[in-house]
């Protein structure tokens, strides 16, 4: 089953300085955390602040792609979590056809926030990612889980 989310903030984690994108759902249940590379994090957070670069980004130029060759972005999917690794793909339309497209999720995130695409996460991941080791020591894990889900947007470093 697939849950829509969107996308509540960009943040620094705190124990490893990586860039985190924080999904969640419409009902304030489940909060999932993607972590994502600094460039990918500059790409989603340049689209959040509405900041227009003078050429296209990579992610600009994967959206002009789609309209020039008649595609729609139809939805993206966060699909799978395999050694701590997120998987997603794309879901496009051409002609009646659906194409599916294999998709880091960083880059599908960043994709779907310039075309204004929603954004689903397969529960299966929503309960995998309970149980994934985000650090090696048990102690730091449970204090950044207990962090992510008090999160308030006021702490968050972008906010949608």
């Amino acid at each position: 089953m697939l849950i829509e989310m969107s996308i509540k903030g960009l943040m620094i984690d705190p124990i490893t300085n990586m860039p985190i994108v924080i999904l969640r759902d419409a009902d304030h249940q489940r909060v999932l955390p993607i972590w994502v590379g600094p460039v990918e994090a500059n790409a989603i957070a340049l689209q959040i602040e509405n900041v227009a670069p003078p050429r296209p980004m990579t992610h600009d130029l994967l959206k002009n792609l789609l309209v020039e060759c008649g595609a729609t972005l139809k939805r993206v999917v966060v699909s799978d979590l395999r050694d701590s690794t997120f998987y997603a793909y794309l879901e496009l339309e051409r002609g009646g056809e659906t194409i599916l497209v294999d998709a880091r999720p960083s880059d599908a995130i960043a994709l779907s926030l310039r075309t204004s695409t929603p954004i689903f996460v397969n529960t299966k991941v929503l309960e995998q990612a309970k149980t994934v080791d985000v650090t090696t020591e048990q102690a730091d894990q449970e204090r950044l889980q207990r962090w992510l889900e008090s999160l308030d947007p006021d702490e968050m470093g972008y906010k949608m």
